[in-house]
């Protein structure tokens, strides 16, 4: 007979996908393992991206095991050719693992989707359930900022990829949107049943996250003499313009106490490097790790964030939710339509700027106004504590899964 779990209903073996390796997904993990479940947490040990605390620690629960999957060289992101290859092949290691895992059901996330697809095709095969974990509607955005770049091209290896997508979404056995503007799409154009659609909203962790002083051995370390501080952390790819971020540098040039500091890899922070160069407000660093990562937030007088119009509706940045955590306040280069806008503007904790003009001015008022600072932090902490809170985030993916296993029996 089935073990059953702390909150009740039989145990479940659960394979959790997420390519990136994010925090807050490994979060989720650990704490169904708490709960009683058998988890394993796979991640692509290549992809080039903030990564989460991905090792197993001596208080971790006995059901909860966290391996990496790699291909033993370098991920060719900006590759199209070769990266789907390579995104191919890791989409049948991860199949590979999750068969000799046998799980009950697998959660699909950030998983690319020439990757799922080889994911999802083998666990249906095997009878599991599947969720997708959906944090883009990636085809939309493809399509989008292909059709930019490439045109007619890039207009139909959207259309290619969007039928890939639409085939994973109906063949789902749940969906889990982070945002609710992502179901009049999914049901409306993509034809997913409503009924398989949840939505449950991205969040990071209050607990690895708090506010903290802004002079730290991080900051000390690095001897960040200059008395003011504005922070960007995180990726900058196709959704990001870094000219953006040095075009606030060279405002902040002209104050001689302030400074931007930007932690990040790939090409466009490269480039951002090269053309910063002789601008002495910019400082271009490395991802941190996530241990130091309370310390870098800390750093800061104001923390900024950016998103391209072409990905505005579907994308919703993971690091505007760190930031919450982090008490500081934030300034957001997004249209206000985007779900982090909407946070960012009920929450009361930052700004929401029009264009680049009006996200350079927002930056700097808020360096001439401290104390307007320490308002916009500490109303970011509060929403990061009022719906952040893991349990009651993890009673709701339960809830889920235990669905999907339903939709599973009765297929």
């Amino acid at each position: 007979m089935p073990r059953e779990t702390r909150g009740g209903g039989a145990r479940l073996r659960i394979a959790l996908c997420d390519y990136s390796g994010h925090p807050f997904q490994v979060q989720l993990s650990r704490e169904l393992a708490r709960r009683g479940h058998n988890v394993l947490h796979l991640h692509f040990l290549e992809f080039q991206s903030p990564k989460g605390p991905l090792a197993k620690a001596p208080d971790d629960p006995d059901g909860f095991q966290v391996e990496a999957i790699s291909l033993g060289r370098p991920f060719a992101k900006h590759n199209f050719v070769l990266r789907r290859a390579q995104e191919i092949e890791v989409g049948r290691r991860f199949a590979a693992r999750i068969a000799a895992f046998a799980p009950d059901t697998v959660i699909g996330c950030n998983l690319p989707l020439d990757a799922l697809s080889k994911v999802m095709t083998a666990s249906r095969e095997c009878g599991r359930s599947f969720v997708f974990w959906q944090q883009d509607i990636y085809s939309v955005a493809i399509a989008k900022i292909l059709a930019k770049k490439l045109g007619l091209l890039g207009v139909a290896v959207g259309a290619h990829y969007r039928g890939i997508e639409r085939h994973a979404l109906k063949k789902s056995d749940a969906v889990v949107a982070i945002s609710p503007d992502f179901v009049p799409e999914l049901t409306l154009v993509f034809g997913v049943d409503p009924s398989r659609v949840h939505v449950i909203e991205n969040w990071a962790s209050i607990d690895d996250i708090a506010p903290l002083q802004k002079d730290n051995a991080w900051s000390r370390a690095l001897a960040l003499t200059r008395r003011q501080r504005v922070l960007y952390t995180g990726t900058l790819g196709m959704k990001h313009d870094p000219a953006l971020l040095l075009r606030l540098a060279r405002a902040l040039e002209k104050r001689t106490d302030a400074a931007l500091i930007v932690t990040s890899e790939g090409p466009a922070a490269e480039w951002l490097r090269r053309e910063g160069e002789n601008c002495p407000a910019l400082c271009v660093m490395p991802f941190q790790p996530y241990a130091v990562y309370p310390s870098v937030l800390a750093s800061a007088d104001v923390l900024v964030s950016i998103l391209e119009p072409e990905a505005a509706q579907y994308s919703v940045p993971s690091k505007v939710l760190s930031y919450l955590c982090a008490g500081r306040p934030i300034v957001l280069h997004a249209p206000p339509v985007n779900l982090a806008s909407r946070i960012l503007a009920a929450s009361g904790a930052g700004y929401v700027a029009s264009d680049d003009a009006d996200f350079v001015r927002r930056v700097l008022s808020l360096l001439k106004e401290p104390n307007t600072g320490l308002a916009l932090g500490a109303a970011a902490r509060r929403y990061a504590e009022t719906h952040f809170a893991i349990g009651n985030i993890a009673d709701r993916f339960e809830g889920v899964l235990r669905e999907a296993q339903r939709t599973r029996l009765n297929a």
